[in-house]
């Protein structure tokens, strides 16, 4: 088609979307990102990771605390419990919900997950502070606290800041894994209460949420496990979460895996426990783009969709994901079987739990000695407005 030029508005009951070609296929593929044009009834946002993620800036804890009466040129102390504290360039600041008049109050971490704060005299005078709330705040060593990303953390096993990188060669982030069995790169946004709209808004099942992403897999995809989705816990073990929707891909079935075959893309949801798995029939790939898209409807039905292309969904439910028990996934064949040909790749999920509010997770898991590394250009998330 001709270029067009329109002289007033262009109207559209449906959308607009930006679709191409396979030449040589005839396959027609939806490169739209966010369906199309943003629509006012929806909440929006995106992440195209201007800045990289890091480990999480900050942990916190609180307290009730009475120091009572305070002599001149005395000190006290308190240990606080802050979980996750490090005597490894950790560093940590303290307050008081009354004011501290003239006395000093310091912080530091004095053992692992514990911070002990000092409270010293040296005003000339006793002073009884009060009962109040202690708040404690620590910052992680090397971590968000500047010019990183205020939306997006990383974490995992021995994940590290320096492990999210900017990619040479690619428009995205890499997250490689430290180097050991089972290390882990896995980027969400901040878990932190009120840090992000990220986790600040309810992505839930009966919101209509939608998500997207687009991961590029590396050159070297042998043992490692790749997760992408909708998820409650940043787990890529299936049988985790009684409540999920996401892509899985595993190289092996080490490390509680219950999958038969070790070279496609998988779709898993689960339903209050139910576990349906769905074998895509896409052969993952080294070095290659997947565009990866969930939506679900107003019945808390699922729609799957990678690289621009719609994949049904079996609604038969699997051997629930035990670590023991081998799990066959429902490939696209069996599906078309099921249904009308004039439905084709259209086959949605059942209904999901209602109200189960999600976490958009992508993480990479090695399965051997060797660091893994997976590649992210951006992540999107909308919903209703309202319910």
């Amino acid at each position: 088609m001709a270029n067009s030029t329109f002289n007033g508005p262009v109207r559209s009951e449906n959308n607009f979307k930006i679709v191409s070609k396979t030449a040589s296929t005839g396959l027609v593929s939806d490169r739209t990102v966010q369906s199309g044009m943003k629509d006012s009834r929806r909440y929006y946002l995106d992440e195209w990771f201007n800045q990289l993620p890091a480990i999480n800036s900050y942990l916190e804890a609180s307290e009730t605390k009475d120091w009572g009466s305070l002599g001149d040129g005395n000190e006290l102390t308190e240990d606080v419990t802050v979980t996750g504290a490090a005597m490894t360039g950790d560093f940590a600041v303290a307050t008081m919900s009354v004011d501290v008049v003239d006395l000093t109050i310091t912080a530091s971490v004095t053992a692992a997950n514990t911070v002990t704060v000092v409270l010293g005299n040296f005003t000339g005078g006793d002073i009884n502070l009060g009962s109040g709330t202690l708040y404690v705040k620590v910052f992680k060593a090397g971590s968000t606290a500047v010019g990183k990303n205020v939306n997006f953390e990383v974490l995992g096993t021995n994940m590290t800041t320096a492990l999210a990188t900017r990619s040479a060669t690619i428009a995205a982030v890499n997250l490689a894994t430290a180097g050991a069995d089972q290390d882990q790169a896995i980027a969400c946004p901040h878990l932190d209460s009120g840090q992000t709209a990220w986790t600040g808004v309810k992505w839930g099942s009966e919101n209509q949420t939608e998500w997207e992403a687009l991961v590029r897999t590396s050159a070297a995809i042998d043992n490692q496990k790749v997760w992408a989705g909708l998820k409650l816990t940043n787990d890529q073990l299936p049988q985790t979460d009684a409540d999920q929707a996401y892509f899985y891909f595993a190289t092996d079935g080490t490390n509680g895996q219950a999958i038969d075959d070790f070279t496609p893309w998988y779709f898993i949801y689960s339903v209050g426990g139910a576990d349906y798995l769905t074998n895509t029939g896409i052969t993952v790939a080294a070095s290659t783009n997947y565009h990866f898209r969930i939506a679900i409807d107003s019945d808390r039905k699922v729609s799957i969709f990678v690289n621009g292309v719609q994949y049904s969904v079996t609604q038969t439910a699997a051997t629930t994901f035990d670590g023991s028990t081998e799990v066959s996934g429902t490939t696209q064949a069996t599906i078309a079987t099921s249904y009308s040909a004039t439905n084709a790749n259209t086959q949605k999920s059942v209904a999901l739990t209602d109200n189960k509010d999600f976490i958009p997770y992508i993480g990479i898991e090695a399965g051997d000695g060797n660091a893994a590394s997976i590649d992210v250009s951006y992540s999107n998330i909308s919903r209703l407005l309202f319910e």
